[in-house]
């Protein structure tokens, strides 16, 4: 069913003027007693412990790169540590009211996000459920840890299971949440609606894309959250997830009820550096980064500057921008102000700034400020605030002393046959359906396309029975063999979509998808922008959420145009999340031999 999109001369030559609108720019202004109206004193007690929470560990981690222990907890951490310190209260105010099917991405400096969702993960399950959880992630390995010293309730049990499953994933140990196969850049846990954090500076910006495609096309409940750098702003799976992300198509073109935007955040965690350059004034020319949702669509991405410094200010946006995505007006940019107090990891002196603006920050520091705000409006008092601190501490060093000792958290042996290594990374499956118990969507019986009814006049072989060569055109060749082969598939799997450049309608550059049109609703088959970066990189985002895509680059050459998304993505999830997840995507490319230097060479040997 093609689009019959007419583009007129008489509109597109009509004289006028572009009109935006003006951006928010931290318009929260409600006090700690206009939020009890909202909030209980228990809630924002918690929202205190939680900043409280993720300030230690951010500190231990600290103490063990710079000083090599941590309150007499010698050890000598070699992998790295971007920390947090500063940012604690932009990530607890933005995971405080997602709930378990609302998942977060992030970037390699995402400690305090993990740490913030599953906090509040943690509050919303039952007893029950987490036990449910923490039994059967990969088969209770890192349960049978935290059960040997622990204490109180399942939650408090809960909560040594968070602390220490992230701590001994970044210490590389086998009972960490990836069997110490992310570390500390890649750390995640699924079964709290924390998927994969990247190293690569702006990677989730186009991953996050796929997997809210995913939650659209299979029609999944929540939200996604990308939490990404202010210097990924000019990367270039940024601004290419942010054109994916807000095609018109979805709001215009696809059928009801998949007709809507994208259910996505791109949350900015706004620090002002990238490692020593500054975005704002120096590497970019945005003034204020909210500005860039002006450029992506109409709407403006309904972009807004959040001050990070308050976490009831970003909760308040989260709140606000979910019912933006509810009513199907995706995606949606935030700019949340904040701050990071160390240097880009513990290794950096910090020469690039003054120390007098350092300081100037700490004097508005979240964590302190929040804490006596709510002793001032009565919601608890200075020794509560007191034995927050102390528990946290006691909390931190529980896991620390534990995620050091390698007795108790050995690493995975990798030089053994059949070792995690070896799993992982060569998984042999075959899955013929990521979701068995729904139905395939098609507009179509396979034996009512037009292309299969032309396909069984023709010749499956190159001659005829006397021996005399056949023409092409009355032969099966190979484009038609990979149609009949896609089009199979999608009467299998309902999960899966193809995409790529000019694949619907056109039928791709070699006429393969000719006669898929007809048979898929345009959820299942679309074109994207020529984002080569953005068109591989959703597909990963796609498949991590649990589906199965099919992506299209048309040239071999343009491989390159997708370097990161294949060779640091696609081909690296599966491993880096100990198998935990999987990757059934199929990137499809053309070998040319007639076309130059720029269209006929194959890449083969680098992606093997």
């Amino acid at each position: 069913m093609p689009k019959s999109q007419m583009i007129l001369p008489q509109e597109a030559r009509k004289k006028g003027s572009i009109q935006f609108k003006p951006i928010p720019v931290l318009q929260y202004d409600k006090t700690i007693q206009d939020e009890l109206k909202r909030y209980t004193h228990e809630d924002l007690v918690r929202v205190q412990r939680d900043m409280v929470i993720l300030r230690t560990f951010e500190t231990m981690l600290n103490e063990i790169k710079l000083r090599g222990s941590y309150q007499g907890i010698p050890y000598d951490h070699k992998g790295p540590a971007h920390l947090s310190l500063g940012q604690e209260a932009a990530a607890v105010g933005m995971a405080f009211h997602l709930g378990l099917d609302d998942h977060i991405y992030g970037s390699h400096r995402s400690h305090s996000e993990i740490l913030a969702k599953g906090l509040s993960a943690i509050r919303r399950l039952d007893d029950a459920q987490l036990m449910a959880i923490m039994k059967g992630y990969f088969e209770g390995d890192c349960l049978r840890v935290v059960e040997r010293d622990a204490r109180g309730t399942v939650k408090d049990l809960a909560m040594d299971f968070l602390i220490y499953g992230t701590l001994a994933e970044i210490f590389g140990r086998e009972a960490g949440f990836n069997k110490g196969m992310g570390g500390s850049m890649h750390a995640f846990f699924p079964p709290f609606g924390v998927y994969p954090n990247n190293a690569i500076v702006g990677g989730s910006g186009d991953i996050s894309v796929g997997a809210a495609l995913y939650k659209k096309v299979n029609r999944r409940p929540g939200i996604v959250v990308c939490n990404i750098g202010d210097a990924s702003s000019s990367c270039g799976p940024v601004w290419e997830g942010l054109c994916f992300a807000t095609m018109d198509q979805f709001k215009i073109l696809w059928e009801r009820p998949y007709r809507g935007g994208l259910p996505l955040i791109v949350n900015f965690m706004n620090n002002f550096y990238g490692m020593g350059g500054q975005p704002q004034g120096e590497t970019m020319g945005f003034g204020m980064l909210a500005r860039l949702g002006a450029g992506i669509n109409p709407e403006q991405m309904h972009a807004e500057r959040v001050d990070g410094y308050n976490p009831l200010a970003v909760a308040d946006a989260i709140l606000r921008k979910r019912e933006v995505i509810e009513k199907g007006d995706g995606p949606v940019l935030l700019d949340t102000v904040t701050y990071r107090y160390s240097g880009h990891s513990p290794s950096d002196q910090g020469s690039y700034r003054e120390r007098s603006e350092v300081e100037a920050w700490q004097k508005e520091d979240p964590v302190s400020l929040f804490g006596q705000s709510l002793v001032a409006a009565k919601v608890c008092k200075g020794a509560d605030l007191e034995a927050i601190q102390r528990q946290a501490e006691a909390l931190i060093v529980k896991a620390c002393r534990k995620a050091v000792d390698l007795a108790v958290s050995p690493r995975a042996d990798l030089k053994k046959q059949a070792c995690l290594l070896d799993r992982t990374m060569y998984s042999n499956q075959k899955v013929e359906s990521m979701n068995p118990s729904r139905k395939p969507e098609v507009l179509l019986s396979r034996e009512e396309n037009p292309r299969v009814k032309s396909l069984a006049a023709k010749s499956r072989s190159a001659f005829d029975p006397s021996g005399k060569r056949l023409k092409d055109s009355q032969c099966v060749v190979l484009r038609d063999a990979l149609f009949e082969a896609i089009l199979d598939r999608f009467y299998l799997d309902p999960t899966l979509v193809a995409y790529g450049e000019e694949n619907r309608d056109w039928g791709g550059a070699f006429a393969v998808y000719r006669g898929l049109t007809e048979a898929l609703p345009y959820h299942r088959l679309f074109n994207a922008p020529i984002s080569e970066g953005a068109i591989v990189g959703s597909a990963v985002g796609y498949a991590l959420e649990g589906g199965r895509a099919l992506v299209e680059l048309m040239y071999c050459d343009f491989l390159g145009r997708a370097g990161d998304e294949v060779f640091n993505q696609l081909s690296k999830w599966q491993s880096m999340s100990g198998g935990l997840l999987r990757m059934p995507v199929t990137v499809r490319v053309s070998v040319g031999s007639k076309y130059g230097a720029q269209h006929s060479q194959d890449w083969t040997s680098l992606c093997t």
